[in-house]
């Protein structure tokens, strides 16, 4: 296939660069023409600065974009490209976007967090397809396909929930990480200790269910242990800490509690 991309941010790169093994990336805008430049140098592509200048001659535009910008984006580039599919990248951002401006419009959603730095095992990453028209779904398809062994096609509703999801599983997660190691930071404790237990607590949630693998003082409604944690973080002037820990042990308390 022949693909173009808006934007040239973590997700173009990694799609890009992944796309270029079996696809021909022909041009890559970006508002940063730097960006646009160094990105269509490294896939073999062309950079443009304006959308007049992509080329019709592509089978697929795909919108790497920030979600807030979706909608000025398919707006400005449908005019350029009417008959042309046009897909954007996002989680969290209804197909409706595209549809309300563009007819042959999709969605090519890869859950997975992305840093420049570090590569991507795109075989075990899902990949969600949407598309307006049933050949444009298979379109769409056929190129995850050509990237991921686990593709699905999900409603806007569904990816959205998993989108939900995943704030939850990736960023408050890792989050939780930065937390704990402010903590271990404040009393020169090696937060390279806790790796293991890390690693552990993930392995547990990928084999059961995450409920069923719950530990911990709020668990065990240990509010002995609650209440000396809550006033360390107290005494060390932790307050965000402080109410962090709170809402997460009566969260897990009440969960608990449940039959």
């Amino acid at each position: 296939m022949r693909i173009s991309f808006i934007g040239a941010g973590r997700v173009a790169h990694h799609l890009a660069h992944a796309l270029k093994q079996q696809h021909q990336i022909v041009n890559i805008f970006s508002q940063g023409h730097v960006h646009a430049q160094q990105l269509a140098d490294a896939v073999g592509a062309a950079a443009v600065q304006s959308f007049t200048e992509l080329s019709a001659d592509i089978d697929l535009l795909l919108i790497a974009v920030s979600d807030s910008a979706i909608a000025q984006v398919i707006q400005a580039v449908h005019p350029q490209l009417p008959n042309i599919l046009i897909a954007h990248t996002s989680g969290s951002t209804d197909i409706a976007k595209l549809t309300e401006a563009h007819s042959r419009a999709g969605v090519f959603y890869p859950l997975q967090t992305f840093s420049l730095e570090r590569g991507i095992d795109w075989g075990s990453t899902p990949v969600f397809t949407e598309a307006a028209a049933p050949a444009d779904l298979e379109l769409l398809t056929e190129l995850a396909n050509s990237l991921s062994n686990r593709v699905y096609q999900y409603s806007s509703a569904q990816r959205l929930s998993l989108h939900l999801a995943a704030v939850y599983a990736c960023n408050f997660a890792n989050y939780c990480y930065d937390m704990a190691k402010q903590i271990t930071d404040e009393k020169q404790a090696d937060f390279s200790l806790l790796h293991p237990l890390i690693l552990e607590t993930a392995q547990k949630a990928l084999k059961a269910d995450p409920k069923d693998m719950q530990t911990g003082p709020a668990m065990r409604g240990d509010h002995n242990i609650i209440a000396m944690h809550s006033r360390m973080l107290q005494q060390q002037q932790r307050t965000d800490l402080q109410q962090v820990y709170s809402l997460f042990s009566e969260q897990i308390l009440s969960r608990h509690q449940q039959p």
